[in-house]
């Protein structure tokens, strides 16, 4: 029996735009505003010739966000550049990636390196764009470019908006270019889910420690407070959003013929992972706002009772 997918193009429109006015209302954006200072400056060359270089294994993966990170360490503001929390955070788990397609929990390391290989040139490709000041910039990434020397926006928000975008926007894609260029065809069960699977695990485990390694002091003591909490709840949005990523490469994969359908699909993607990360933003500026606010609330006690007490 042959499933026909049904596309609602006049949907998917409707859902594009109001996507993006949702995200311009929430970001207080212009219509068509570029934002002022894109790009990689004053690194810009050296970003090109990254973005340039063909990766074709994961040593190369590894290779260029290593390469990425120094550049970005140079960039304002001065080792704390938001767009280097992602990378550090992307090399962690793509390191950890690399050690596990030598071991036995494997099933096709030769599938799960393509994957990451095709993983990471969305991301290249997305930093090129940016340096190049393109308008066909992704959406979902643009939310973490133009932020990117913005200390406003905490280490950890930063991490999660790369990790946004490329989960909720890269990723089934790239599932989609490592089917065609295998020549698999894909199916609810596939024989490779769970080496996809293995990622998740992988995450798991590294969460605890890329959370905190990001966090500000009130982050930490939030952190301390709720326990293994947090770690848990992270751990069930990993899984949702790298689950809801295998589902849109299924879809996608059925309108892999119709390249007008996978545009209007790719403009929806971008846009919801957009909206997404201004949400991920605005919950991260009432953190921020929150600790400023007490230890403004502090200070001033604290100023109060040393005039009492010099009375």
């Amino acid at each position: 029996m042959t499933t026909t997918v049904q596309f609602d193009r006049g949907g998917v429109q409707s859902s594009a735009e109001l996507l993006r006015e949702e995200r311009r209302r929430i970001a207080r954006d212009e219509p068509g505003l570029v934002p002022a200072g894109r790009g990689w400056e004053p690194a810009s060359r050296e970003m090109a010739d990254l973005c340039a270089c063909r990766v074709e294994t994961i040593g190369d993966v590894l290779r260029g966000l290593r390469k990425a990170q120094e550049i970005m360490d140079k960039l304002p503001p001065p080792a704390a550049n938001r767009v280097a929390s992602f990378n550090s955070l992307y090399f962690t788990i793509t390191d950890r990636v690399a050690g596990a397609l030598q071991g036995s929990e494997v099933h096709d390391p030769e599938f799960l390196e393509l994957l990451d290989v095709e993983f990471a040139k969305r991301y290249f490709d997305a930093l090129r764009l940016w340096g190049e000041e393109n308008r066909a910039t992704p959406d979902a990434w643009e939310v973490l470019f133009r932020r990117a020397q913005d200390k406003r926006v905490s280490k950890l928000a930063a991490a999660m908006l790369g990790v946004n975008a490329h989960i909720n926007h890269d990723l089934a894609w790239a599932l989609t270019a490592t089917w065609r260029r295998t020549g698999m065809t894909p199916t609810e069960d596939d024989p490779i889910h769970p080496d996809y699977l293995l990622v998740n695990k992988i995450f798991y485990q590294e969460i605890p420690r890329l959370r905190r390694r990001y966090s500000t002091p009130l982050q930490m003591r939030i952190d301390a407070l709720v326990g293994d909490l947090d770690d848990w709840s992270q751990r069930v949005l990993v899984a949702a959003t790298r689950a809801h990523a295998w589902e849109q490469a299924l879809r996608l994969w059925e309108l892999r013929e119709d390249d007008e359908d996978l545009a209007r699909a790719a403009l929806v993607m971008d846009r919801a992972s957009a909206y997404v990360g201004e949400l991920l933003i605005t919950g991260d500026g009432v953190v921020n706002r929150t600790g400023a606010a007490l230890r403004a609330g502090r200070d001033v006690c604290r100023s109060g009772l040393r005039r009492m007490f010099r009375r």
